[in-house]
């Protein structure tokens, strides 16, 4: 159910008549005109959109309550060393992870451009080293993360773990591991992808804070052994 007090009644149709423009118009000449819009109204909407998801998050994820304006990316793409020299995203998009881990580790991720909206939950692309502490931890506890995979409103909400996993067993474990499967992911996220038109009405704020809900249990398993190890380096100071 809807509540007052979160304020929020969608992206207005500038947000979309941006979004159509820079996918359109990418280059500094067009972005400077309508700078002062996506200021507003992209970037601004995603903000409130963050502050009225957060109300709801103080009831299943406090540690996880982000700061919405430090939360927002950037639109300025990092051109240095990609072929696609466009100097500006297309999409507004949103990540926070929990409170003192900075962005190691797993968190949450919202999105929208043209096509879709994007909510997604755990850990993208880890770190080398992030990865076999992930791995290890679920060679011992893979029968707890089966779980919460399992649990019928994740998996309703944001589908099962995604992402193209390793054809062999990775490195460290034998074939035949009980949690091999699971061990041959090369990252620990679920999303799923909404029509942008949810983002223009009142509902989005449902949408965006139930998937966070339902995934909050699959982050704080991934964040469970990048704590300890934390915690560990700072006691060995």
């Amino acid at each position: 159910m809807a509540r007052k007090q979160d304020g929020f009644r969608g992206f207005g149709p500038e947000a979309a008549e941006f979004l159509a423009g820079i996918e359109a118009n990418n280059n500094r000449e067009w972005f400077e005109e309508y700078e002062r819009a996506y200021e507003e109204h992209v970037k601004g909407g995603m903000i409130r959109l963050l502050e009225a998801v957060a109300a709801r998050m103080v009831e299943f994820a406090p540690e996880y309550i982000p700061e919405p304006k430090k939360a927002v990316f950037r639109i300025y793409r990092d051109v240095r060393f990609s072929k696609d020299k466009r100097p500006y995203k297309t999409n507004v998009a949103a990540s926070f992870n929990r409170l003192g881990m900075g962005k190691e580790g797993a968190g949450f991720y919202v999105h929208l451009d043209q096509k879709e909206l994007v909510i997604a939950a755990g850990i993208y692309m880890p770190e080398t080293e992030v990865l076999k502490k992930l791995r290890l931890h679920v060679a011992k506890t893979h029968e707890e993360l089966r779980g919460i995979l399992e649990a019928a409103r994740l998996k309703k909400l944001l589908g099962g773990l995604q992402g193209e996993p390793l054809t062999r067993t990775p490195k460290g474990f034998l074939p035949g591991d009980p949690a091999e499967d699971l061990l041959r992911h090369k990252m620990y996220i679920v999303w799923k992808e909404l029509p942008p038109e949810l983002a223009y009405t009142p509902k989005v704020v449902d949408e965006v804070a139930k998937r966070i809900e339902a995934a909050t249990p699959l982050v704080e398993y991934l964040n469970r052994p990048l704590r300890e190890a934390a915690r560990r380096a700072q006691f060995l100071l």
